[in-house]
C-alpha cells in the first residue's frame, strides 16, 4: 500500500480559485507512488464550489473539505484581518489538534504553483525543530521590515522565514504548546502586526526552525533560486491576476487555463481596474509607513513578552 501523505490548504470562497490551480498543478507533478490527503480548511465553502474542486479527485488523491467553524468560535474576534490577509491565514495553527492522527503534514497557502514532486517536501528529515520553512526573502532583504522583525517581534530578521509552504512537525509542534501559547498570546496581548500567523509562528517556534532552500517557496524576488524551482509562491502584494510583470506569473497563468474557474479568474484580472490598482499601491506605502509605528510603539512582542513564562 502506498503510504499517506497529508497535505493542508486553508479557503474562502474568494480564493478558492486559485486554490484550484494550486491544486491542478501540485497533482500534475506529484510522485504516483504516494497517496495524498488533501484537507482543505475552511468556514463555509458554496456547494458549487466545492463540487468544482472536487472534480480535481482522482486515484491516488482524496480531496476533503473540513469546516473549522466551531473550533474558532470562542476566539474569533481575537483573529485579525490585516491588509491582504484574511482570517483564514491562521487556520494552519490549528492543525495539530484538529488531526491528532498525524504527526507530520504539508501546509500551502493557496497563491501559488506546485512545479515539483511534493513528496520530496514531505521527505525532508526535521530532526526535533517544529517547523520547516523557506525564507522570507521579502523581510530579510528589506530594511524596514527587518527592523520589525528584530525590534517589534523579537526574532533575528536573518531567521525569518515565510509560512506559506511549511512543512510540520506536529508530534512537536504539541509537545511545545505552540497552539495553546498562540491562544494565550492573542487573548491577553492585542498587537499590531503586519503578517499575522507569520509573526506568531516565527516567534513561537524561533531556533526550532529547518530552513529550507528557496527553491520550494520562490518569492517574486530577484533573489537566486537555491536548488529546483519547486514551488512558486506568489506572496507579495502583487498577485499574477491582477498585475501582468509579476516574476514567474507564466506558471500561474499556464495552471490557471487548465482549470475549470479559469474564466472567473479572467473576470477578476479583467475587473483589476486603476482604481483598484491605485488603492493597492497606496496600501503598499501604508505597510512601510505602519512598518515604522509598530517598531516605536510600546506594544510589540519584544517588549511586552520578553518575561512572559508559557
Amino acid at each position: 500500500m502506498n503510504r499517506e501523505i497529508p497535505i493542508f490548504f486553508s479557503s474562502d470562497d474568494n480564493y478558492l480559485p486559485f486554490l484550484d490551480v494550486a491544486l491542478g498543478s501540485l497533482i500534475e507533478n506529484a510522485s504516483k507512488e504516494y497517496n495524498y490527503r488533501i484537507i482543505i480548511l475552511n468556514t463555509g465553502i458554496s456547494q458549487s464550489n466545492e463540487a468544482t474542486v472536487r472534480l480535481r479527485e482522482r486515484d491516488g488523491f482524496r480531496i476533503e473539505f473540513v469546516d473549522i467553524t466551531e473550533r474558532l468560535s470562542g476566539i474569533k474576534s481575537r483573529l485579525k484581518d490585516v491588509y491582504h490577509f484574511s482570517l483564514v491565514t491562521y487556520y494552519r495553527l490549528f492543525i495539530g489538534s484538529l488531526f491528532p492522527e498525524y504527526d507530520k503534514v504539508i501546509y500551502l497557502d493557496c497563491d501559488l504553483v506546485v512545479l515539483g514532486d511534493i513528496s520530496r517536501l514531505y521527505n525532508t528529515e526535521l530532526g526535533n525543530n517544529i517547523i520547516a520553512a523557506a525564507p522570507e526573502a521579502f523581510v530579510r532583504g528589506t530594511p524596514e521590515f527587518r527592523e520589525y522583525a528584530e525590534k517589534a517581534l523579537g526574532v533575528n530578521p536573518d531567521k525569518y522565514v515565510n509560512a506559506g509552504v511549511l512543512l510540520m512537525n506536529l508530534s512537536e509542534f504539541r509537545r511545545q504548546r505552540i497552539e495553546e501559547k498562540f491562544i494565550r498570546i492573542i487573548s491577553e496581548y492585542d498587537f499590531d502586526l503586519l503578517d499575522p500567523d507569520q509573526a506568531y509562528l516565527n516567534y513561537l517556534c524561533a531556533g526550532k526552525i529547518h530552513e529550507l532552500p528557496n527553491g520550494w517557496n520562490k518569492e517574486p524576488l530577484p533573489t537566486p533560486c537555491e536548488g529546483d524551482k519547486s514551488i512558486v509562491h506568489y506572496a507579495l502584494y502583487k498577485k499574477p491576476w491582477q498585475y501582468g510583470d509579476v516574476a514567474d506569473g507564466e506558471h500561474f497563468w499556464r495552471y490557471a487555463a487548465r482549470s475549470p474557474f479559469y474564466g472567473k479568474i479572467c473576470e477578476i484580472r479583467d475587473s483589476f481596474d486603476g482604481e483598484c490598482r491605485a488603492r493597492k499601491e497606496s496600501e503598499a506605502v501604508r505597510i512601510i509607513e505602519q512598518t515604522k509605528e509598530i517598531v516605536a510603539s510600546d506594544n510589540t512582542f519584544k517588549k511586552r513578552l520578553s518575561a512572559l513564562v508559557f
